[in-house]
Formats: C-alpha cells, structure tokens, sequence
C-alpha cells in the first residue's frame, strides 16, 4: 500500500505512568450544545475517567481514533473525554459532524495539559506549533492512572482493545 505521509518515530516522552497521580487541570470542556471550564475532579466523581489526547480536529487520526471510540461504546463503561489543541468552535463542529454526542472534549490551544502529562508532540516543519501526540490514560476516581498508553509513532492509534480490558478490570 501506498501511504500518502511517512511513518516517522517519536521521541522518547517521559509521561505520567501508572500508578502515578494524574495532573489536575481545569479547560473548557466542549459537548453537541455548549462549553464551559469544568475540573477534571469533577469528572473523577464518576470513574474511571478515560483521557484521550488527539491531534486537531478535522484531521485523519483524530477523527478516525474518535469514529472508532464511538464505535465500540466506551462511554457506556467510562468518563470518556477527549484533550487537544482545537478551540471549542473546532471540538464543537466535530461532535457534530462525526455524530459524538456522548463524549465531551477538552480544549487546550495552549498545549499546557499535554505538557503535563508528558505527550507533547512537535510538528514537523512549523517552528513553535506542538498537539498532543496520542496517548489514552485510565484514571480511577483519586485521579490515580490505572492504564496508560502514550504513541510512539506517528501516526498511531490507540490499542483498543487493551484499553477495554483495563476497563472490564475496574
């Protein structure tokens, strides 16, 4: 097959691992209707919580990584929600385009809270502009990481099914 994008190796990352606190932070957090800043404890009051990092909205790996989310029905398991750069209007435009009304997204244009969990990726080629690399993070409800997987490569997606036995053995 003839990919259109080459495969390329990430750096080594020193990400939060588990058993490790997960960083508290606070974001707009986007559904279908509107956004507002919400904790990321608040969303550990109904656990596990599942952090998924992901490109920009609108391209290929974060909307085929979303599609497959939704495909397989964590949120009837989980918290699920999503962390990336893209502004609420872009977060807003894909839940509605890729029909993703049981999951929420974090905005975070300034990368911060990938910086803190260790996921930062640099994009080729533009000087200064960084997205969170893929990573999916299991948190129980003290905000503890139960499951962590972080990308490697570029693209990448998630093991999927590993991330649903680290939820079927909460």
């Amino acid at each position: 097959m003839d990919l259109e994008f080459d495969i390329v190796d990430l750096p080594e990352d020193d990400h939060v691992a588990e058993g490790e606190q997960a960083p508290g932070f606070t974001r707009p957090l986007v559904n279908e209707e509107y956004w507002e800043d919400v904790p990321l404890a608040e969303l550990l009051e109904q656990p596990p919580v599942v952090l998924v990092f992901h490109p920009m909205d609108g391209s290929f790996p974060a909307t085929y990584v979303w599609n497959e989310i939704d495909d397989r029905e964590w949120h009837e398991a989980a918290t699920v929600v999503g962390v990336s750069i893209a502004t609420p209007y872009a977060h807003k435009r894909l839940i509605e385009e890729e029909a993703l009304a049981d999951y929420r997204l974090y905005s975070d244009p300034g990368n911060d809270v990938a910086r803190e969990y260790g996921v930062v990726h640099d994009l080729d080629g533009m000087a200064g502009i960084e997205e969170p690399r893929p990573a999916v993070f299991v948190l129980d409800g003290d905000g503890v990481v139960d499951y962590a997987w972080v990308a490697g490569e570029w693209p990448e997606f998630p093991p999927y099914d590993e991330v649903e036995d680290a939820l079927a053995s909460l």
